[in-house]
């Protein structure tokens, strides 16, 4: 019998077509989004941030800076999902949890904040690449809370992402990876698009 999570990866597709009459409530949104930040970061970074796009207003401000996606419109939800820069700078905080719940001491947190330090300090491309890693296992893992909520999802890269920014107040070190909307199906949806066989794509050494 196959497990529960099999059968949402199996079933997941990406969404074009969301009904535009149901919504989502804010409890809602927060846990996708909780269950988002479960995903891994180097160092246990967390060096994301999520905006949910879900007024009207704000909607349709994403929309004209994301080539007129009418799904933007329709979906419950849109979210914004970014890495971030110079995680390394924010890394003793975010491991302060895990110091006080036990997991790790702070002799061990000090030397992943210098290592984090060390690698990341005045290496641009190194801090860009993490930002696109962290936000994308978080999109993913966004994108099967949905599943596991009766939801779809659509991934969209299809964004200015300078106007984004510029519009929805983003920093300077606030990456936008990917937009990611969310919502109920409506007809006109493809299901999951035929994938290479896994021999094409897989070696075993």
């Amino acid at each position: 019998m196959k497990k529960a999570i099999t059968t949402l990866i199996e079933q997941r597709i990406s969404a074009n077509q969301f009904d535009p009459s149901k919504t989502l409530s804010i409890a809602d949104i927060e846990e996708l989004v909780r269950l988002a930040t479960l995903s891994p970061t180097a160092f246990n970074f967390q060096n994301w941030k999520f905006i949910a796009v879900h007024t009207p207003e704000a909607k349709e401000k994403l929309k004209a800076v994301a080539y007129g996606q009418q799904k933007i419109a329709d979906a419950a939800v849109t979210f914004i999902i970014c890495g971030t820069l110079e995680a390394h700078k924010g890394l003793a905080k975010a491991l302060q949890p895990s110091i006080d719940a036990g997991i790790i001491d702070q002799a061990m947190s000090d030397a992943w904040v210098g290592m984090a330090t060390g690698a990341h300090t005045d290496n641009p491309q190194r801090q860009r690449d993490e930002a696109i890693r962290s936000a994308s296992m978080g999109a993913m893992t966004l994108m099967l809370a949905a599943q596991g909520m009766g939801l779809v999802s659509g991934p969209m890269i299809g964004f200015d992402p300078a106007a984004v920014s510029r519009e929805f107040n983003l920093t300077a070190n606030d990456i936008p990876a990917m937009l990611v909307a969310v919502g109920y199906a409506a007809a006109g949806n493809w299901p999951q698009k035929p994938r290479l066989p896994v021999q094409d794509i897989l070696t075993i050494v």
